[in-house]
């Protein structure tokens, strides 16, 4: 019997090193396998950079790795994840786009350096950089995680959290808001790549009537039901609105490896949908198109 066959669940949410993830593309892959995962979904911030090894890894253990990303955005003055899967992780339009969002990203990073060292904090976008361990490739984002884990190596704050507390997270002294683009936008780039857009954990917005309002102006054709920072009753209320809206059910562990011996958001395969999903996915593609 295919092995897709025998291992029946997709979790559709990971990061890599080609953004704040900690993990190699390959290593996400090798993981998913090893916890039985029928498929795993590669979706980095505002970049396609990890698919390509993650489909070669996929490829040499029979697993279907989905080829994705999350596209941050903005309504309401709220930031609002897009996920898109099975993009044309090739595409010159969508790639420029991407290099766009990034470049934006960068933008904002210099600004939390310059408001940390206003602070007194003594830390520059090179160390941030030399924490990685390794060279940047091309394509591959620095967010806020790096300079979070530069500020616990540093010992101005005792850990991730800690650090997003003090100095990172929206109202903390060292956060800057980022120029992003609406949600409804994120949704036609990833149509016109020929994905498919799902809201990323809608529960992690605070605001389930602004959830509903850009459910409604961006088109979205699924929900990201399951996620590690849902409680039961968050998954109650966001299938009752995927059957309201008709919108596929997704779910995804959010999985970024492990800092500072925690793993964030959720490891891998801890949220998981059957691997039918993927075929509902694909109809929408083909619909979408």
């Amino acid at each position: 019997m295919d092995q897709t066959t025998e291992r029946m669940g997709c979790d559709l949410h990971s990061h890599t090193q080609a953004s704040d993830g900690m993990n190699r593309p390959s290593e996400n892959v090798q993981l998913a396998f090893e916890r039985g995962l029928g498929a795993l979904a590669i979706t980095d911030h505002d970049t396609v950079a990890g698919v390509e090894e993650a489909l070669q890894a996929g490829e040499r253990l029979n697993m279907v790795v989905v080829p994705g990303v999350e596209i941050s955005t903005m309504a309401g003055g709220t930031d609002i994840h897009v996920l898109g899967y099975y993009v044309d992780y090739r595409d010159p339009v969508f790639l420029e786009r991407m290099a766009e969002l990034r470049r934006t990203r960068e933008q904002r990073n210099a600004r939390i350096i310059d408001k940390l060292q206003e602070l007194g904090i003594e830390l520059t976008m090179e160390e941030v950089i030399k924490g990685l361990g390794r060279q940047l490739e091309p394509d591959e984002s620095i967010g806020r995680p790096h300079i979070a884990d530069a500020l616990v190596l540093k010992g101005h704050a005792l850990h991730l959290r800690d650090a997003f507390d003090r100095y990172l997270a929206q109202g903390a002294a060292a956060y800057v808001p980022q120029l992003r683009i609406h949600p409804k936008e994120a949704c036609e780039w990833i149509r016109e790549a020929g994905g498919v857009p799902v809201l990323a954990h809608p529960g992690l917005y605070g605001d389930d009537g602004l959830v509903r309002e850009v459910i409604q102006a961006a088109a979205f054709k699924g929900i990201e039901v399951y996620h590690s920072d849902h409680e039961a009753p968050d998954e109650l209320r966001y299938l009752a609105m995927a059957k309201e809206y008709g919108l596929i059910v997704t779910a995804g562990s959010d999985y970024h490896g492990e800092r500072q011996g925690q793993v964030f958001h959720g490891d891998i395969g801890s949220r998981q949908v059957p691997m039918q999903v993927l075929e509902q996915l694909q109809q929408a593609r083909t619909i979408s198109s």
